[in-house]
Order: structure tokens, then sequence, then C-alpha cells
């Protein structure tokens, strides 16, 4: 029984193209799957998270997170938290499962490259390109293109961050424009659980691949807010634990404190405010989902640590630097040249009149490759960085 500030299946605004019902599932239920069966979803599996794919050795590189099993954490966490404030899982589910559909090859890294190269022809920025990727370029359907999801899943994905105002990325303008997002409110607190639950996924598999990649030590991790606490109190539940067993029960009890204390704020929120529907969630001032103020400042010390010992931890800034170059020198030679794309992509490229049109499509095609593909596709065309 979901709360009466949740989102319903039956005051669901519909999708842009008219479809029938399902028989067995709701529209949310109906969105999440068509996610999962997409070619960008499928995707996510070689695409990085933080370390490129083969990075180090084979025994450790297999298993640093990917998209894909990040995307999957965040699923998980988003439905427990959903479904302990009594909110609409499915929508909450299939928000988490498209919020990271946009990101390029390479991370971050990627992005960044990528949003350079596109400075001239309107920018990149991956949660637009999500929105892209399943109102557009998802072509398996006889009726449309796209997924045709449903209002509640665009803005999911648009505003899962929060209201959105100023110049607006060209994807999500043409979006915006076809489909009234209504960019200035929040999003629903079933998008909002999704973001907070991308903030917990990250923050404690993040830890967990610094680990294994030997960035840091657990030491180093023990002086740290929150995490601190867990070694300590896993030490004195089980002295003398096997140190891989100790990493584990320290980190999942990080993992709790997160979850917990989102609940529990969001609670108390609620309590307070009591929303009616969730539209009165949606023209709040500020989210309902969200960190307490304590725990907040000690995630920030948690990340400042990880962006100094990781993020830009000298051997991950070499192989950003590698991977720029890669997307660097990919994206001009498909822009001055198209005949170098694959062959629909070229058709394609053939029809556009202007530099801006064609740019977009080199994007949506850099984009949506994955690590392996882009270093394969730099080695054929270029050589080795």
């Amino acid at each position: 029984m979901t709360a009466i500030y949740a989102c319903q299946p039956q005051d669901s605004r519909g999708r842009l193209h008219d479809e029938s019902l399902s028989t067995f599932r709701s529209p949310w239920q109906r969105d999440r799957d068509r996610i999962i069966h997409s070619s960008a979803f499928r995707r996510l599996k070689h695409k990085t998270q933080v370390f490129v794919e083969h990075d180090g050795d084979a025994y450790r590189g297999d298993y640093f997170r990917t998209r894909l099993t990040h995307t999957i954490e965040v699923a998980q966490v988003a439905r427990t938290i959903a479904g302990t404030l009594g909110l609409n899982t499915d929508l909450a589910e299939t928000v988490a499962l498209a919020h990271d559909l946009g990101h390029p090859p390479f991370g971050h890294t990627g992005e960044d490259a990528l949003a350079v190269l596109m400075a001239p022809y309107g920018g990149f920025d991956h949660n637009a390109q999500a929105l892209r990727i399943v109102t557009r370029l998802e072509r398996h359907y006889a009726d449309f293109d796209g997924l045709n999801l449903t209002w509640e899943s665009l803005e999911g994905i648009a505003k899962h961050n929060g209201p959105i105002s100023g110049d607006l990325p060209y994807a999500l303008a043409e979006v915006n424009a076809a489909w009234d997002l209504e960019l200035h409110t929040n999003a629903s607190a079933e998008a909002q659980v999704a973001a907070v639950a991308d903030d917990v996924a990250y923050n404690h598999h993040d830890l967990h691949d610094g680990l294994r990649a030997e960035l840091f030590t657990e030491a180093e991790l023990s002086e740290l807010p929150v995490i601190g606490p867990a070694f300590a109190e896993v030490d004195r539940l089980y002295p003398g634990l096997d140190p891989t067993r100790r990493r584990y029960e320290a980190l999942r009890r990080v993992f709790g404190v997160m979850v917990e204390d989102v609940i529990a704020v969001a609670q108390n929120r609620l309590a307070g405010l009591q929303p009616q529907s969730a539209d009165d969630i949606r023209m709040m001032d500020g989210p309902i989902i969200r960190f307490s103020k304590p725990l907040y400042q000690n995630i920030k010390a948690i990340k400042s640590f990880l962006f100094q010992r990781m993020y830009r931890a000298p051997s991950v800034v070499v192989e950003r630097t590698r991977v720029t170059q890669m997307l660097n020198d990919l994206f001009p030679l498909f822009l001055n040249d198209p005949t170098r794309l694959p062959p629909h992509w070229r058709d394609q490229a053939m029809t556009l009149p202007d530099e801006i049109g064609r740019a977009r499509l080199v994007l949506d095609y850099v984009a949506g490759m994955t690590d392996r593909y882009a270093i394969a596709e730099h080695q054929r065309l270029i050589g080795t960085v």
C-alpha cells in the first residue's frame, strides 16, 4: 500500500505516444522493463565507473564496479528506501535504472572531454543525453522512436538532482519542448530517492574499489568520520577477524548508516509537512529526501578523501589523460570525415545540412561507445596513445 504522497499509477500523465495499458504491469513496471531491454542499458556492462575496464591485473580488475553493476546497486537502494517510506518502488527503481544511461565511455573523464568538444554545438550533459536516448536514439518500436516512457519517468530522469533553470543542454531542451517536464519544480519523491540512492551506492562501493586497487588502506579510512567508528565496532564484536571479512563488515555498516539516515530524515520531514499528494512534494521548498546535515558534512569529508586519493590518484590521472586523448582524436575524426562512421551512422550524417547537426550525431555515436569499443576503434583508426 503506497502513501498518499506517492506517485500513483492511475494518476500517471501517460505517454507522449498513446498506447493501450498493459494487462499485467503498471505503467512504471513497463517503463522499467523497457529500460532493462534497451541497447543502452546493456552497454553499461562495459562502461567505466571509476577504473577503465582493463585497469589493473585481470584478477583485481574483474571486481571493480562498472556502470551496470553501479546501476543495479542504486536500484536496490532505491527500492529499499522507497518501500520503507511508502513510495512507489516501481517508479523509484525505473529512475534509478535509467539515471546513467547517458554516460559516455570512460566515466566522468569521458563526460568532461565531450563537454569541451561539444561546447560549440550545444554542450554535453549525461542526464540530458539519457533523455535523448530514451526519447530518440533507441529505435526498436514500430510506432515511435525511443522507449515512449511515461511523463513521470522522464521527469525523474531530468530532475532527479533537483529543479533545473537557466540555459538548458540542447538534448534536454528538445525533450522539454516536446513535453513540458515542469523543470522549475522538484522531482517526485521517488526520483529524489533515486538521486540519494546514487550517492549512497557510489560512496559505499568506491571505498571497496579503492581498497581493492590499493590506493589507500583500511588504517587510513579509519581516520574518517562514520568509517572509523564502523571499523571500531567490527573490531569490538569480532576481534581478530580475517581482513577481508573485517573490511566488508565495516563498510556494510557505513552503507547502513547512510540508508538509515536518509529514511529517518524523510520520515521526520513527511510527518512534519504532511504532504497530501505527489504534487505537494514537487512544490515544496527543497527536497524531502536527503541526508541529515551532520551526516552530509561527514560524507563531504569522505568524498574529499576519495577525490584526492582515488579520483585524482596518480595512476588514475595518467589513465584520464590517455582516454581523454582518445576522445579528442575520435570526435573530430568522425566530424570532419563522416565516411569513417559505420554505415547506418554515415547515412544519417550525409543527410544533415550543417555542422551542428553532424556534431550532435557524432556525439550520439561516440557517447554510446563502451570503453572497450572506444579503445578498439581508436586503435583501428588512429593507433595507440
